[in-house]
């Protein structure tokens, strides 16, 4: 296994190892690495278990070049990977409710055919939020058909003092290298992950929204046994969402956000992920950053918008 080491794993690799009449080699991502064996995940999921006495070559290899993204098909996963508490359809079109808590969980999706006139969709819309004491809200792709019929009904920029949200998306390749710290992985978040999570009272629809995802992980990393960052992550077919990232002001500029992510990702790895996508403020510049490190691109932008 010459060349290899545990700070692989995560990473790009390509193992030659014998077979019966010869040699063949496997290319993936490294997953564990013991005295006895080498654990490659291929592309497609498959983890092939290599008896270490039968590599005669292995070594890292370049990350995958990052393929374009389908943005219609993330704009949908993005929904499911934090489901709202309350849905309703209007054709193809997604209606969420969850108490008011997050624009996200709290807005039309325009996705698809809503089966009847754009100004029609609209007007269910508004009853919908309306009978819940909601604003009428829409979360549009920038600059797409639907942002721009939308506000051709007179519909306006609901936010209009807050940045454009930006969706990133990377494949798991480029972000499941190894933490430089211990990140935790539970099933369910307990209370210090909450308190972690919220600058003070937890809101009670939050739970919920969080917990509702069919397949979810949360992630926290303990210094000096204070609960210093904490983040979600979420399964949509091959897709893993990132979200509710919180690092301590005291704790911040050490690697934890990272760590948080590739966590994460590693976890997502054998659950049959393949490609990771998040969301982030455009005004939210050292978080662009960082995420431009880990290998994270622009998919495309939205913002919401509101009935007059």
């Amino acid at each position: 296994m010459s060349g290899l080491s545990a700070r692989d794993i995560g990473h790009r690799v390509v193992v030659r190892h014998r077979i019966p009449g010869g040699l063949t080699d496997v290319i993936g991502v490294l997953q564990a690495r013991t005295p006895e064996l080498v654990a490659v995940r291929h592309a497609d999921g498959t983890v092939h278990e290599i008896p270490a006495a039968d590599v005669t070559a292995a070594k890292t290899i370049p990350e995958m070049p990052l393929r374009p993204v389908d943005v219609d098909q993330l704009f949908l996963t993005t929904a499911l990977g934090r489901p709202a508490v309350e849905t309703a359809y209007v054709g193809h079109w997604l209606l969420r409710a969850s108490c008011g808590w997050t624009g996200r969980g709290n807005s039309l999706l325009p996705a698809g055919d809503p089966g009847l006139p754009v100004a029609d969709a609209l007007s269910q819309a508004e009853d919908f939020y309306r009978e819940r004491r909601l604003p009428p809200q829409a979360l549009v792709r920038v600059d797409s058909p639907q942002d721009k019929e939308i506000r051709a009904l007179g519909w306006v920029d609901a936010r209009p003092e807050q940045s454009d949200v930006l969706v990133m998306h990377t494949t798991l390749d480029h972000v499941n290298g190894l933490p430089w710290h211990d990140v935790q992985l539970a099933e369910q978040p307990d209370d210090a992950w909450y308190a972690a999570a919220f600058e003070g009272p937890v809101p009670d629809v939050a739970p919920k929204v969080l917990e509702g995802a069919p397949k979810a992980m949360f992630a926290s990393v303990v210094v000096d046994g204070v609960v210093a960052a904490v983040g979600r992550g979420s399964m949509t077919g091959h897709w893993l969402g990132v979200d509710a990232i919180r690092v301590a002001d005291s704790y911040r500029r050490r690697g934890l956000g990272t760590a948080i992510v590739q966590g994460l990702a590693r976890w997502a790895g054998p659950h049959g992920g393949r490609r990771t996508y998040l969301e982030v403020l455009l005004e939210n510049t050292p978080a662009i950053t960082t995420y431009t490190r880990l290998g994270y691109r622009e998919a495309y932008r939205y913002r919401y918008l509101t009935s007059r």
